[in-house]
C-alpha cells in the first residue's frame, strides 16, 4: 500500500491562503488515493525533495530514482534486441549469393526474398504494436523475440525456395513488432535530460547488429562446412543463419528479468505497481533500500479517460477490450493534432527505408559482382552498370550458366568494412545528440539537422553508385552511405518515438514501422527489377527519395529534453 501523507502545518509565509494544495500550504485531510491529477491541483508543480507530500510526476519520479546501473542494464538488454532484429534482417544480404545455387535464386527472386521479410514485417508490426500498447510491452518483446529465433532456425532447415520463403515471411511478422515495441519500452524508462542520447545510443546496437552479422559471415559463409545428401542439405550458409538465431533466444530470457514499463502502468491507471517499479529501480541504482524512496504518490497530466475496471472485465471480456483499444489507438493516431505527425512520420520512414534498406540489402550483391568482373579484368575499370551488363551476359547471371555459389572472403570484408563505418556517425549521435541540446531549441534543430543532413547527404551517395568505376570507388561511396545514414537513423528514431503520447507511442511507431517496411519492400523489388534491365534508375530514384523525404524533418515539432507525454 501507498503511505499516507504526514501531517503537516500551514506555513506562515505561505503565498496561498484559500486552497489547500500540495505545495506545502495544504493539509493531510485533502484526500487524492494513491493517483492525483494536475488538472485538479491547478497545474501546480511539486518537488518532492523540498516539500513533505511525496507527491511527483513520472517526470520527477523517474529523475528521483536516479541513474545508474538499472538503466545500463536496460541498455544493454535493449540493445542487444536491436542488434538481433538488425541481425535477422540483414542476414538474408549475406545469404543470397550463397543460396543461389541451392534455392535456384534469379535477381527478382532475391529481391523477393529480401523484400518478404518486409512484408512480414510491415503486417506484424502494426499487430504487434497495438497489442502492445493494451497488455504491456515486456510480455509482447518475450513473444516477439521466442517466435523471431524458432522461425530463423526453421528457415535454417528448409530446402525449397516457397518454404524458405514462408518462414521468413512470419521471421519478419515476429521482427515487425521488435521495433516499435522496443523503442517505447526503453524511451519510458528514460529521464527528459538524458533520452536523446540513450535513444541515440540504442541506435549504435543496429551498427554492432551489421557488425556482427558481417562478420560472422566472413567467418563462416565462405567455409566448406555442414552436411550433403541427396535429399537433404545442412551447409554454410544454413548454418550461419542458425547461429544468427541465438541472440534472439538469449534476449527473450533476458527479459524476464526486467520490469514492465512504468509509463505504460500509469496510463492504464495501475500506479501502485509503477511505483513499486521506481522504488527497485532506485534501490539498484542507489543502492539504498527501497523504502527510502521520497515519491509516495504519483500525478499524471491526464488520467485515463475510460480506466479499465474488473467490472468492465467482468462485462465485455479480456480481448474485447483489448479489441477495442487496438481500434481506438488506431483512430486516435489520424484525429488531430495527432494526424500531423503520423503523416510526416509515415512519409519520412517509407522513403528513408527505401533507401536504407534498398541499398544496404544489395551492398553484398554489388561486392561479389564487381568481383566476378574483376577476375576476367584484372585492373580494368569499370562502371556499376558495365559490370550488371557483364554478369548478366557473361558471366554468371546469363541464361544456361553455371551456377556458382563460391563467393571470395573478400566480398565479406568489404561488406564488414560498409557497416564498420557507421560507427562514428553512432558516436557522434550518442555524443552530441543531448550535449549540445541543453538549450532545447538548439537540441530541437541539431536533432533535425542531424535527420535532414544525414538523407540529404545519403541520397547524394545513392546518387553517387552511378558514378563508381571500380571495386575501390564502390567501397568508399558504400561506407559513406552506410555512415551518413546511420547517423540519420538514430535521429529519426528519437524524434519518431517522442511525438506520441504514451497511450499512443508503441501503436504510432508501429504505424510509421508499416511505411518503413512498404519502403523497404518497395525499394528491394525496384532494384531487383531495374538493376539488370535499366542499371541507372535504381540510384537516382533512392537519391530522389532520400532527400525529398529527409527535408520533411523540419516540419517535426521539438521534443529535445521534453518530458514524454
Amino acid at each position: 500500500m501507498v503511505e499516507s501523507d504526514p501531517p503537516t502545518k500551514n506555513k506562515q509565509d505561505c503565498d496561498v491562503k484559500d486552497e489547500r494544495v500540495l505545495n506545502g500550504c495544504g493539509s493531510k485531510d485533502l484526500e487524492l488515493g494513491n493517483l492525483a491529477t494536475l488538472k485538479d491541483l491547478n497545474k501546480i508543480p511539486v518537488d518532492v525533495e523540498k516539500g513533505p507530500s511525496g507527491k511527483a510526476d513520472f517526470e520527477g519520479a523517474i529523475e528521483l530514482a536516479g541513474y545508474g546501473k538499472f538503466h545500463y542494464i536496460l541498455l544493454a538488454v535493449c540493445g542487444f534486441v536491436s542488434t538481433s532484429e538488425e541481425m535477422d534482417v540483414i542476414s538474408m544480404s549475406f545469404i543470397l549469393p550463397s543460396a543461389q545455387c541451392d534455392l535456384h535464386l534469379s535477381t527478382q527472386s532475391k529481391g523477393w526474398l529480401n523484400s518478404i521479410i518486409f512484408i512480414g514485417m510491415m503486417a506484424g508490426a502494426y499487430v504487434w504494436g497495438s497489442v502492445a500498447d493494451t497488455l504491456g510491452r515486456k510480455k509482447v518483446l518475450i513473444a516477439i523475440s521466442f517466435m523471431n529465433a524458432l522461425c530463423i532456425v526453421a528457415s535454417s532447415f528448409s530446402q525449397t525456395y516457397e518454404l524458405f520463403m514462408l518462414f521468413r515471411f512470419l521471421n519478419g511478422a515476429a521482427l515487425g513488432g521488435s521495433g516499435p515495441v522496443i523503442w517505447s519500452y526503453f524511451a519510458e524508462f528514460q529521464p527528459k535530460s538524458k533520452r536523446g542520447s540513450m535513444l541515440s545510443f540504442m541506435a549504435a546496437f543496429w551498427t554492432l547488429g551489421n557488425l556482427f552479422v558481417a562478420g560472422l559471415a566472413w567467418l563462416i559463409i565462405p567455409t566448406d562446412i555442414g552436411f550433403h545428401h541427396e535429399s537433404f542439405t545442412y551447409n554454410s550458409w544454413r548454418i550461419f543463419l542458425l547461429i544468427c538465431a541465438v541472440p534472439s533466444f538469449i534476449v527473450a530470457a533476458l527479459l524476464f528479468f526486467l520490469p514492465e514499463s512504468p509509463k505504460f502502468l500509469l496510463s492504464r491507471g495501475r500506479s501502485e505497481e509503477a511505483i513499486e517499479i521506481f522504488r527497485q529501480i532506485y534501490r539498484t541504482n542507489t543502492g539504498r533500500d527501497k523504502d527510502d524512496y521520497p515519491v509516495k504518490q504519483l500525478i499524471l497530466d491526464d488520467l485515463p479517460e475510460k480506466p479499465i475496471t474488473d467490472t468492465k472485465k467482468v462485462i465485455k471480456g479480456k480481448y474485447k477490450i483489448m479489441l477495442s483499444d487496438i481500434i481506438d489507438n488506431s483512430k486516435q493516431l489520424f484525429i488531430t493534432p495527432i494526424l500531423k505527425f503520423t503523416l510526416i512520420s509515415i512519409t519520412i520512414n517509407f522513403t528513408f527505408h527505401i533507401g536504407y534498406y534498398g541499398l544496404m540489402m544489395w551492398f553484398p550483391e554489388l561486392f561479389n559482382r564487381f568481383d566476378e568482373y574483376a577476375r576476367t579484368h584484372a585492373n580494368e575499370s569499370a562502371s556499376v552498370c558495365v559490370v550488371n551488363s557483364f554478369v548478366i551476359e557473361h558471366g554468371s547471371k546469363q541464361d544456361g550458366g553455371i551456377c556458382n555459389d563460391n563467393i571470395e572472403s573478400a566480398v565479406f570484408m568489404e561488406s564488414l568494412i560498409t557497416v564498420a563505418s557507421a560507427i562514428p556517425s553512432n558516436i557522434i549521435a550518442v555524443l552530441f545528440m543531448d550535449l549540445l541540446g541543453r538549450k532545447f531549441f538548439l537540441g530541437a534543430v541539431l536533432t533535425r539537422l542531424f535527420s535532414v543532413f544525414s538523407t540529404v547527404t545519403s541520397g547524394l551517395c545513392a546518387a553517387s553508385m552511378y558514378f563508381v568505376y571500380n571495386k575501390l570507388h564502390n567501397l568508399v561511396v558504400s561506407a559513406v552511405f552506410s555512415s551518413v545514414i546511420s547517423c540519420g537513423n538514430a535521429a529519426l528514431d528519437c524524434l519518431i518515438t517522442e511525438i506520441f503520447p504514451t497511450n499512443l507511442r508503441a501503436t504510432g511507431v508501429a504505424v510509421s514501422m508499416v511505411a518503413a517496411r512498404l519502403g523497404g519492400i518497395i525499394g528491394n523489388l525496384v532494384i531487383a527489377n531495374l538493376l539488370d534491365t535499366y542499371c541507372p534508375a535504381p540510384t537516382f530514384i533512392v537519391a530522389a527519395l532520400l532527400i525529398g523525404g529527409g527535408l520533411l524533418c523540419l516540419f517535426l515539432p521539438n521534443t529535445t529534453r521534453e518530458p514524454l507525454s
